[in-house]
């Protein structure tokens, strides 16, 4: 089968991408025929050894576009990615070819809509985060660091500013989501492919009732190292220190309960966070490798998310290497924790409710027993890289078994 994987990025700056990224090498290794489309360079040099034939634009993400107009053009509606990607899907067979939208939204724009609306083989996405339904791809208030309940474009939405930044970037977001719409990348879809329960539960009202969806959960970086031993050591947080990962939360809660909190991880927040919690410790920016062995060496992992954040693999790593997670309840990394075995579940955006979760786990012994209890309940049923190329071969021959656009849409889950 001919694979057409289509991404912002062909190197990994992220989750997003590392999926993208690891599914099209691994799908090479299992002899498909595989082509990613990209907007932003460098390429990984490990497509190449793998066999995958890489399209790359050589674009700027806009987030670092210097020129206003350019990044509003690029950002709006990119001509030479639609150009592009409809050359390579024409190019393909569509009784032999799947295309795969991964992203979008940071370089390709909506402008591939209309091609994935005309191509001939079926179109399968996965919703990494929601910007097929929310202008500002989160769900998300900004200002008052809460998830937002308001309708997408809606009067409430088009009155209020939730971007991170000024409310005319808010009211841009609003005409690119009001563009995406009318120009049919959502129509586009043929099968959604969704990595936890509540990112279906929070994009299903607002997509298509005829939208297939489909279970497949990312993979997770991780080796079976066995049980870990003790003692075990701080409360640590691991990731962007940006307002909608709740890193002052975690502070405010430490404080609270009188734990020391660690921070393994970079981001805008963080001189406010070193000024107003001197008590705290800031590792800054680790490696893959650092984080793992912060993570193991961890009393446990607080995930303090406030926003609905789709499948959190640092959670599933931390599981995976014998930690317990302390985590939101807003967010699906509580789907993996099972609470007071694992790891515990506090009130999003409620630091006392976080530092009682940290005082219960400040006894040793209770510590250890829900990091061996995490540990087994991962690798009882891990989430492998060859069991995600599983789930996506499975929704590859659906898709394509269906007659691709001959057929109609009927909601499935897989």
């Amino acid at each position: 089968m001919r694979i057409v994987l289509v991404a912002d990025h062909a190197s990994i700056n992220g989750g997003q991408a590392k999926v993208s990224l690891e599914s099209a090498i691994g799908l090479a290794g299992r002899g498909h025929e595989v082509v990613l489309f990209a907007a932003v360079g460098p390429a990984d040099p490990r497509l190449a050894e793998a066999g995958v034939r890489t399209v790359l634009l050589g674009q700027t993400d806009v987030t670092q576009a210097r020129s206003l107009a350019r990044f509003g053009v690029q950002w709006l509606w990119n001509g030479t990615a639609a150009a592009q990607l409809r050359a390579l899907v024409d190019e393909s067979d569509p009784r032999d070819t799947v295309v795969h939208v991964h992203a979008w939204a940071k370089a390709l724009s909506p402008s591939i809509g209309p091609v994935l609306r005309g191509c001939a083989a079926p179109v399968v996405y996965t919703a990494h985060e929601y910007y097929l339904a929310c202008p500002n791809g989160g769900f998300y208030d900004y200002p008052v660091a809460a998830a937002c309940h308001r309708i997408p474009n809606g009067p409430a939405c088009l009155a209020h500013n939730c971007d991170s930044r000024t409310y005319p970037r808010k009211l841009m977001r609003v005409a690119r989501h009001e563009l995406m719409r009318r120009t049919g990348l959502v129509a586009g879809i043929d099968a959604m492919i969704t990595i936890s329960k509540l990112q279906r539960e929070v994009l299903a009202p607002h997509l298509p009732k005829a939208m297939r969806y489909y279970d497949v959960p990312n993979p997770v970086d991780a080796e079976p190292l066995g049980h870990r031993a003790g003692p075990p050591g701080d409360f640590v947080f691991v990731g962007r220190l940006s307002p909608e990962k709740g890193p002052g939360l975690f502070a405010e809660a430490a404080r609270l309960s009188g734990m020391r909190a660690i921070f393994a991880g970079d981001g805008p927040a963080r001189a406010e966070l070193e000024a107003r919690y001197p008590e705290a410790q800031f590792l800054g920016w680790q490696s893959p490798d650092q984080v793992k062995a912060v993570l193991r060496g961890a009393r446990a992992l607080v995930f303090p998310s406030v926003w609905y954040e789709g499948q959190p693999l640092t959670v599933l790593e931390s599981l995976a290497l014998g930690t317990p997670v302390l985590v939101s309840d807003v967010c699906a990394g509580r789907e993996a924790v099972r609470h007071g075995e694992s790891g515990l579940w506090f009130r999003s955006n409620d630091p006392r409710s976080l530092a009682d979760a940290m005082a219960h786990l400040a006894n040793d012994a209770t510590a250890m027993r829900m990091g061996r209890s995490a540990y087994d309940l991962f690798w009882a049923d891990p989430l492998t890289l060859e069991r995600h190329l599983d789930g996506l071969e499975r929704v590859y021959r659906d898709v394509a078994g269906r007659g691709g656009r001959a057929t109609p849409p009927v909601r499935a889950v897989g």
